[in-house]
């Protein structure tokens, strides 16, 4: 994938009936289906079914195994409640009748009320200011560790430029904290909202594990674990669009008994608050034999 076209192609996801849909998957590096896909999918799914213009305002979910690239996923809604305000899905993917993913969304009718957010980290750079996952690439890609450089490799339908670029050779500790600038690649004019919630969630599933890492980078990296997202929540605040850069500002409270959690706030260049995210990773070190 290359540009949010090919992105939207994988997003949108064949009709069965009323409420089944069906989806396929593309690599983004990894053996496994990626969870920011997943996630993204069974959104699309819930959506399709929400006929009263209620708009996504949060959702929990679990990965239970690892999806496979070369079968199909099925997207099974459950329609939980319409009720005055809200609306409720249960969303349950599947291959060949097993359960992969579990996810639960509530959507809610525009209302007015009070007001508050955070405030942007003033003292980041801009994202003019730094190079891309694709620049680095260019400029050090034979200096880069192969599984790196491997996974740099692979075309994305997203520019990722972290706000520090960390040295992967020099093997120390970093603080649990993280800030990356992303954009889409590609014509981003005629995305509404909905579509722009789903494709926020499919990039929220980037880069978020590896602020858990980095304050064990010493030892661990993601040639020496066992990785994978075992839930992933996320609540929406207000409308945005793709046209510019957008900051995920990501730190990692904890990791503990083989698991590391990491939160982050998604803010739009001027320092609008669009949503927050939360999940928890497997972090299992692997034993050499």
């Amino acid at each position: 994938m290359t540009s949010v076209t090919d992105l939207l192609n994988i997003l949108h996801l064949d009709q069965q009936d009323d409420n089944t849909f069906l989806g396929i998957s593309k690599t983004v590096g990894s053996p496994n289906v990626f969870g920011g896909q997943v996630l993204a999918q069974a959104l699309n799914a819930a959506y399709r079914t929400i006929k009263n213009g209620r708009v996504l305002h949060s959702m929990h979910s679990y990965f239970l195994e690892a999806g496979d690239l070369e079968l199909p996923i099925n997207y099974q809604v459950g329609i939980m409640r319409d009720g005055g305000s809200f609306s409720v899905r249960r969303v349950t993917a599947s291959q060949n009748g097993k359960t992969i993913f579990i996810l639960s969304a509530s959507f809610h009718k525009n209302e007015k009320g009070h007001e508050h957010q955070i405030e942007i980290n003033q003292n980041v750079k801009s994202p003019e200011e730094l190079m891309s996952w694709s620049d680095l690439l260019k400029t050090y890609g034979e200096l880069l560790p192969k599984r790196t450089k491997t996974f740099l490799e692979i075309p994305r339908p997203v520019d990722f430029k972290p706000t520090v670029i960390n040295n992967p050779l020099e093997k120390k500790d970093l603080p649990p904290v993280l800030d990356v600038w992303f954009k889409l690649k590609g014509d981003v004019n005629d995305l509404d909202l909905a579509l722009s919630q789903q494709i926020l969630t499919y990039i929220s599933d980037y880069n978020i594990l590896a602020v858990a890492i980095q304050p064990h980078a010493s030892k661990a990296h993601w040639g020496n674990l066992q990785t994978a997202s075992l839930d992933h929540s996320m609540w929406y605040y207000r409308d945005f669009d793709f046209s510019d850069w957008l900051l995920f500002s990501l730190e990692s409270p904890n990791t503990s008994n083989a698991r590391g959690f990491a939160k982050g706030n998604i803010f739009t260049r001027e320092g609008k608050l669009v949503a927050s995210v939360a999940q928890e990773g497997l972090m299992r070190p692997m034993v050499k034999k």
